[in-house]
């Protein structure tokens, strides 16, 4: 079926206006209704219904055989069920070409064969690249781009993995991960931009443009992205995933929720809902949440999806409905519009029958299918449901993977430098080890060409691992390899500290095992035994240690620091990590990266940045306050800045007031190099006890040797406020202080009558 198809050519080359845009989104609404209002209840029903490729499938794709699709199976879920939406693969990754068949494959059955020809929209995690599309550019997990500070990173890539994503047929990316990671045991750590809300808020906001594009970057090569997980998926009290969480409602406001207005109002499609419970209720099962909160107080028009499996887990894990089909009234009457069921079709059957019954009114489901058909609309499925054939040369290009390295570059996170021992000299004599040094998969992480990421023979074959990359610069004679020990068992460290006593210097690649999800939850953050052993054994030959970080999260290595030389923070860089290592720890590009998190001393002791002031607090000597091992924002650089001149152009301000601040910032070493400047602000006295500081605004500048730049920023009111005792937000009278760099300056904002003694005293 074609709807106004020079209409949407003109939105996709960017010949229209605003007063057009509107026009087009009318027009699209009214041919929704005249969609909608052709539909049976069995069809509307079919479009809330999203089942995995798996159980349309013959075969799955593995090293031996290839993918099929199995024709009576499709044809029994869209034709009989009216099934709408498809998500995933089966185990593994595939290349473009069978991509653009599956997709073929099944919107010809969606178009051709069904009454109403409404195409399928299908969804994929494409979360740091399309990385179940074999060769795909892949970036840095979340948490390295939030290392590079810099959301121009951020925003490339994903608009990379948006064009990569629609070149294979899929419209539909369920990323960005919007929750802020207050938790570092919390397996899906690496999937965020970090413990801090402004910073996430912010990489989010700028994820979300890369991947849907604006109003004057309108493409072809764009997907439709999803904030998830709404809301407080990733503060699990024990750490562990899709585990109670217990947040009041005033944290819930200040901490979790910022994010995601962000990207509603960035204009973000839709949303993915936390599988997990909050104070007690499932927030698949809450209205409060998900009518009340998203719709009506942020405004959501767009399209709400479960994550997998979520609706019948109300009856099957968290209990709170005793059957499937009152789990399914639940989540229906909560406002959910799509359920990712994902194996069987009895979401379908169950809500069937609720409707016919009377349990749920037509009118409910019309609103769904209403925002469903939208989605389909705004993406362009009813002009071409097809992958778009001029798409596939822009997949893998050179450029983006000179961004995927530029990125990586960046992310790159000194910690420790004693000596200056870094940057290593290119004629050293290097011993390599640990598990992180001759394996892909601990640069890639999970989220890569499986859903696990530790299947290696999916990985491209031009990509190299640490060692690689290493002989490539040094040759192979500089270069010393022995594995010492896999991820968590002793190999042969003997062997390792021989090797080691005939070079150099040596380089400990440590590492975590990739994982996600539930498959990803360990139970202390401390470093497993083998690697601890293997670090100290080289550290008692007197030769230099540096540790190359390739981690999940944080995992503990106090033991270890104080005789390492050097330590250096890489994360999950993706495809280039390798190259990105070694320019960094051979001098060809100056570290940059800070960390977006808080880098704990004791796997007990998991304190944020932004820490109340009871948390400073000591008792006698038996209590150490805060005392990370390393600080959020914390990196060091090969070369030194000085700031100076840090102005606020007025002492005194009304709420209503624009506070301008600038600062200057030298470079006075002898490198060119790149730093983040950060401004926190610190409330001095509010009636819910302040934070100690909280990050306000950032930027990166490049600097060369000798050269300043004077930085601006400008403060307003909601950058000041916070959630008062009524969880609404406030901004009280009374001194702030500034902070950028080590240097401070203090304000006052002054009392009206919104925000005088009594607001204060009730919250605002």
């Amino acid at each position: 079926m074609v709807y106004n198809v020079r209409l949407i050519v003109l939105v996709l080359t960017g010949f229209l206006s605003l007063d057009v845009h509107a026009q087009i989104s009318f027009d699209f609404n009214n041919q929704v209704e005249d969609l909608l209002n052709k539909m049976t209840l069995e069809e509307k029903v079919g479009q809330m219904t999203q089942i995995t490729l798996e159980v349309l499938s013959k075969t799955k794709e593995d090293k031996g055989s290839l993918h099929t699709l199995e024709e009576v199976k499709l044809k029994q879920a869209l034709i009989d069920y009216h099934v709408g939406s498809i998500l995933n693969v089966w185990d593994a990754s595939f290349h473009l070409e069978h991509w653009q068949r599956v997709i073929t494959d099944i919107q010809d059955v969606a178009t051709k064969e069904t009454r109403l020809g409404i195409p399928i929209i299908y969804g994929i995690d494409a979360v740091h690249g399309h990385h179940y599309l074999r060769n795909a550019t892949i970036f840095p997990h979340n948490l390295a781009l939030a290392a590079t500070w810099d959301i121009k990173h951020v925003k490339t890539s994903n608009k990379i993995t948006a064009l990569e994503t629609r070149a294979s047929g899929v419209p539909w990316n369920f990323s960005p991960v919007l929750d802020v990671a207050r938790n570092p045991l919390w397996s899906r750590f690496f999937e965020t931009f970090g413990e801090d809300t402004y910073l996430v808020t912010e990489m989010g906001r700028a994820a979300t443009l890369g991947l849907q594009g604006d109003s004057t970057d309108l493409q072809p090569g764009i997907v439709a992205a999803t904030a998830k997980h709404f809301i407080g998926y990733s503060a699990p009290l024990t750490g562990k995933d899709r585990t109670p969480a217990w947040i009041p409602e005033g944290v819930l406001r200040e901490y979790f929720l910022p994010p995601f207005k962000a990207t509603i109002d960035a204009g973000i499609k839709t949303i993915m809902v936390n599988s997990a419970e909050i104070n007690g209720v499932p927030v698949h099962s809450s209205h409060s949440l998900l009518t009340g909160l998203l719709r009506d107080e942020l405004g959501f028009k767009g399209v709400v999806v479960t994550d997998w499996e979520d609706v019948i887990k109300l009856h099957k894990v968290h209990r709170v409905a005793a059957t499937e089909k009152e789990a399914v009234k639940i989540a229906v009457l909560a406002g959910i519009d799509i359920s990712m069921t994902p194996f069987t079709l009895t979401f379908y059957d169950y809500l069937v029958e609720l409707v016919r019954e009377g349990e749920i009114s037509e009118d409910r489901i019309d609103e769904s299918v209403r925002r469903i058909l939208k989605l389909k609309f705004d993406m362009g499925l009813f002009d071409n449901p097809y992958p778009n054939p001029e798409l596939a040369e822009g997949v893998a290009q050179a450029s983006s993977h000179k961004a995927s390295l530029a990125a990586a570059q960046d992310a790159m996170t000194l910690l420790k430098n004693d000596q200056d021992l870094l940057p290593l000299s290119k004629q050293a004599s290097i011993l390599l080890t640990g598990p992180g040094a001759a394996s892909l998969p601990p640069l890639y992480g999970g989220w890569s060409y499986t859903w696990q990421g530790v299947e290696e023979s999916f990985y491209p074959k031009n990509t190299h691992n640490l060692l690689q990359a290493m002989r490539a610069l040094l040759g192979k004679n500089l270069v010393k390899y022995e594995p010492g020990v896999s991820y968590s068992e002793s190999i042969d460290i003997s062997a390792a500290v021989a090797a080691a006593k005939n070079v150099d210097v040596v380089v400990v690649a440590i590492a975590e095992k990739p994982a996600v999800e539930q498959p990803g939850i360990i139970e202390s953050l401390d470093l497993p035994e083998a690697q601890l052993q293997l670090v100290k054994a080289l550290q008692s030959t007197g030769k230099p240690v540096v540790l190359v970080l390739m981690e999940n999260r944080p995992r503990i290595i106090r033991e270890i620091e104080k005789n390492s030389q050097a330590i250096l923070m890489a994360y999950l860089p993706g495809m280039f990590g390798a190259e990105a290592i070694v320019d960094v720890l051979f001098g060809d590009v100056n570290p940059n990266g800070k960390l977006p998190f808080t880098y704990p001393r004791y796997s007990g002791s998991l304190e944020n940045y932004d820490y109340k002031g009871s948390e400073q607090q000591t008792f006698a000597d038996t209590w150490t306050a805060y005392n990370p091992q390393w600080p959020f924002g914390y990196g060091l650089s090969y070369t030194t800045y000085k700031y100076s001149h840090l102005k606020l152009d007025k002492a005194e301000m009304y709420p209503d007031d624009v506070l301008n601040v600038s600062v200057t910032v030298t470079n006075t070493g002898e490198r060119a190099g790149k730093e983040s400047i950060q401004l926190y602000v610190s409330d001095l006295f509010a009636s819910v006890t302040p934070a100690v500081k909280k990050l306000r605004r950032f930027t990166k500048i490049s600097l060369e040797p000798g050269e300043s730049k004077t930085v601006e920023f400008e403060l307003r009111k909601e950058d000041l406020s916070f959630i008062g005792r009524n969880n609404k937000p406030v901004l009280e009278p009374g001194g702030f202080e500034i902070k950028v760099g080590k240097l401070k300056s203090g304000f006052v904002v002054k009392a009206t009558e919104e925000n005088s003694f009594w607001g204060k005293l009730l919250g605002g």
